[in-house]
């Protein structure tokens, strides 16, 4: 049996940027449909979605954050890990200047 725990470690100990514990309300959508969620940790590079929705490792998702003060922060980025029934975490690879920064902002509020 796949223990998730350890997994979840692993995927700790690949990460170099900052993390910090969040529980924002996401809403994303993927090749299996849209979705909604909780964002469980979050750093510049990346983020974990706790979902039941389906995700496939590898696929590109666009996801909404919805801000502590209002309003959403749509984000993109690339499943690199799945687990079902739990969620998945998210590669921040392909954000441009504006949401990387609106980003920065919002990890720096939550250390």
């Amino acid at each position: 049996m796949f223990d998730i725990g350890f997994s979840r470690e692993m995927e700790k100990e690949r990460r170099t940027d900052q993390r910090v514990t969040v529980n924002y309300q996401v809403k994303w959508h993927g090749a299996a449909g849209g979705y909604e969620g909780r964002l469980e940790d979050l750093s510049v590079n990346g983020c974990f979605v706790n979902t039941r929705g389906p995700a496939d490792v590898g696929e590109i998702v666009s996801l909404l954050i919805r801000l502590p003060q209002g309003g959403w922060l749509p984000l993109r980025g690339r499943v690199r890990f799945f687990q079902q029934l739990t969620g998945f975490s998210l590669s921040f690879s392909i954000l441009d200047e504006k949401e990387r920064e609106t980003l920065k902002q919002l990890v720096a509020s939550q250390s």
